[in-house]
């Protein structure tokens, strides 16, 4: 094959990938899941904001691995006040006394989320904290009292989808944020999301430079993944989950929102606008 023909082939092969009439969304945006990996890698991402037309983005901790979690994340919020909504660090979720620090900390900074709190997580770094445990439900029972939604990383198994359902029921005042989807399978998800009025899901973390993604950078969303989503739009939330130091470079950071806003464009314009901004706004108290 010419050289010709194969970059005719492959620019084919990329057209037949996209869905024929998806545009890319275009409308508000909102990351309601992201990180920094230091002082100042806020400024990166706030330049990106700009560029493509993102309104807020919620900085979280990182369960705790990064001490200086709760200064960056404070500094970035008295810097970017229009921009940043700062989630409150819990490291130590079934640790002693760690409710009442919560419930200390949170009638002091009034903050809109808690977390990332790491309960599940088996790759990387070890954790299994279990949230039907009474340590993890005194969290809970404070979130609730504050009507403060908490986010959790809690990678999924059958008996961990179980226990996650108990803590939902003995909790349905909380509300309960399921980052990265749990790393799915959506089957996993739609159950937990059936049973469960006070969870919610976001996307975050599933883009294309992790798996499992919801679509490779060019190609369509998982069908399975969208089929979920349209079916329960007013469950899920949009995330771009930035933190290595790699993903703060400009050229990534226009990579990862592009690809945003091309997957959001090929669900229903309200589905689309549900996931990108409206439920962050009612979840977070933006409206």
């Amino acid at each position: 094959m010419s050289r010709a023909a194969a970059l005719l082939a492959a620019l084919l092969a990329l057209l037949a990938a996209v869905p024929a009439g998806a545009a890319d969304y275009a409308g508000p945006l909102i990351d309601a899941h992201s990180h920094v990996s230091s002082a100042g890698a806020v400024d990166a991402y706030v330049e990106a904001m700009k560029r493509h037309n993102v309104s807020r983005v919620v900085l979280l901790a990182v369960g705790g691995e990064q001490k200086d979690d709760p200064a960056w994340l404070a500094a970035a919020a008295r810097k970017h006040p229009d921009r940043v909504i700062a989630g409150l660090s819990l490291p130590d979720p079934t640790g002693e006394g760690a409710a009442a620090r919560l419930d200390a900390a949170l009638e002091k900074s009034r903050a809109r989320v808690v977390g990332e709190v790491h309960m599940r997580q088996v790759g990387r770094k070890v954790f299994d904290r279990d949230p039907s445990g009474a340590a993890f439900g005194r969290i809970l029972a404070v979130c609730a009292r504050h009507g403060v939604p908490i986010v959790i990383h809690y990678e999924l198994t059958d008996a961990a989808a179980a226990a996650l359902d108990r803590a939902l029921a003995a909790h349905r005042k909380a509300t309960v944020i399921l980052a990265h989807a749990g790393e799915g399978p959506p089957a996993r998800v739609d159950g937990l999301l059936t049973r469960s009025p006070n969870l919610l899901v976001d996307l975050s973390g599933m883009h294309f430079q992790r798996t499992p993604a919801l679509a490779s950078e060019t190609g369509p969303m998982n069908p399975t993944w969208k089929a979920l989503i349209e079916r329960m739009p007013e469950r899920f939330l949009m995330g771009v989950d930035v933190w290595s130091p790699r993903l703060f470079a400009p050229a990534m950071l226009d990579r990862l929102l592009i690809w945003t806003r091309r997957v959001l464009g090929e669900l229903r314009p309200e589905t689309a606008e549900r996931l990108a901004h409206r439920n962050a706004a009612r979840v977070f108290r933006l409206e």
